[in-house]
């Protein structure tokens, strides 16, 4: 059984959680082993993210379950306040030596950065914010890669690279046929309209 938690605070990118919780969710169901994902804040109360959607955390960060996947979303709030927010910070890094995979998404990097299990270490962002993360110090951002694994920490970068990190992610706990499947399930199977000249 695995236990996804999926931090969320204010300013959170939608895209970067929704996209993974749909891809854990529907690994759960077709599983049937008793999986979950459960949003985490630091308070109990309602978080409005970047774009304005409204989000109800299932737990605080004082009563989640065990959790086996942390994820990090990014957004304003990940690049600009919550790194400066020592609860946030100093939870992060109790849970990261406690689960077998931290995962980072987008500008999530900058606060795993902060919280300390991005330090040291090679990872994603989004291509916009590359150079002020390799400018923290203490870090290899990985321009290159639509994500990267370095150890138990799995960044990627922005928005819809989560879902992909997710999927490598399923398929890494519970291999590739499976990850296939959630893929097939979700109907991702992305085609970018803008990417050739060809008429739509």
């Amino acid at each position: 059984m695995t236990t996804y938690g999926v931090l969320v605070f204010d300013d959170a990118e939608e895209l970067d959680f929704t996209g993974p919780w749909e891809v854990f969710h529907t690994s759960a169901v077709l599983r049937g082993e008793g999986d979950a994902a459960v949003l985490v804040a630091e308070g109990s109360g309602p978080v409005r993210c970047r774009r304005g959607m409204r989000i109800l955390p299932d737990h605080s960060l004082d009563d989640h379950p065990p959790l086996d996947v942390l994820l990090v979303p990014g957004g304003e709030g990940a690049r600009l306040t919550q790194p400066h927010n020592p609860v946030v910070t100093e939870w992060i890094a109790k849970t990261a030596e406690q689960v077998d995979w931290v995962h980072g998404v987008c500008t999530g990097a900058f606060l795993l950065h902060a919280a300390g299990p991005a330090q040291g270490r090679r990872v994603a962002t989004h291509w916009a914010h590359e150079d002020e993360l390799e400018g923290l110090g203490d870090v290899t951002v990985v321009r290159d890669a639509r994500y990267v694994v370095d150890g138990n920490l799995l960044t990627s970068q922005g928005v819809s690279a989560g879902i992909d990190s997710a999927l490598w992610l399923v398929g890494r706990l519970y291999g590739r046929e499976h990850a296939r499947a959630v893929r097939r399930a979700i109907q991702y199977d992305p085609a970018p309209p803008y990417v050739a000249d060809a008429p739509c």
